[in-house]
C-alpha cells in the first residue's frame, strides 16, 4: 500500500474540508449563557475545553457573527452548562439562529453573578472571563471557574456527523 492510498484523496486546506474533518468528531455539547442589558444570551457549544486544573479555567469558541458575541464580549462572567443526553431539543434551540432561547419551555434562573443557569443540566459552572483571543472569525474565551455545581448524574449529550446524539456501547 502506497503512502498516497492509505491517506485517500488529500484536498487543500479550506472551511469546507475543516467542517467535513471535524463532522467525524464526536464532541461534548455545552451551552453558555451570559447576562446582558437586553436580556440574557446563550449559545450551543462544542469546542469547550478544560484548559488547566490550576487555576481551574476552561476555554471555548464564538464566532464574531453570533448575536451572543456582543453580550459574551462584555460579560464579566458565563455559565457553562454540560448537557445530558435528555436534552438534545435544548441544544437545538440554542444552535437555532432567532429562537427564543430562554422562553418556554427551557428552564432556567439567575445564578451567581447574575448568570442565567439552565434547569436539569449534568453540570454547571459559572466562570470569570479572564482573556479574549482573536482566532479567526472567531474569538477563543478564556474563564476561571468560579461555582459551580456537577452532582447530576446522567449520561451526556455529543454532536457527530451533524447531530446531537447520545452515547453507545
Amino acid at each position: 500500500m502506497t503512502a498516497r492510498s492509505a491517506l485517500g484523496t488529500a484536498r487543500p486546506g479550506s472551511p469546507d474540508l475543516l467542517r467535513s474533518v471535524f463532522r467525524r468528531h464526536a464532541a461534548g455539547v455545552a451551552v453558555v449563557t451570559a447576562r446582558g442589558g437586553a436580556g440574557p444570551v446563550g449559545f450551543t457549544a462544542t469546542s469547550l475545553t478544560s484548559v488547566s486544573a490550576e487555576p481551574p479555567l476552561v476555554s471555548f469558541g464564538i464566532s464574531t457573527g453570533s448575536s451572543s458575541w456582543p453580550t459574551v464580549a462584555e460579560a464579566g462572567h458565563v455559565g457553562v452548562h454540560i448537557l445530558g443526553e435528555h436534552q438534545r431539543e435544548l441544544a437545538g434551540t440554542f444552535a437555532r439562529s432567532g429562537a427564543d432561547r430562554f422562553g418556554a419551555p427551557t428552564g432556567w434562573h439567575e445564578g451567581p453573578e447574575g448568570v442565567p443557569v439552565l434547569d436539569g443540566v449534568l453540570a454547571w459552572l459559572v466562570c470569570r472571563v479572564v482573556t479574549l483571543i482573536p482566532a479567526g472569525d472567531h474569538r477563543i474565551v478564556v474563564a476561571e471557574a468560579a461555582v459551580g455545581d456537577s452532582s447530576v448524574e446522567g449520561l451526556p449529550l455529543v454532536h457527530h456527523q451533524g447531530r446531537f446524539t447520545g452515547l453507545r456501547d
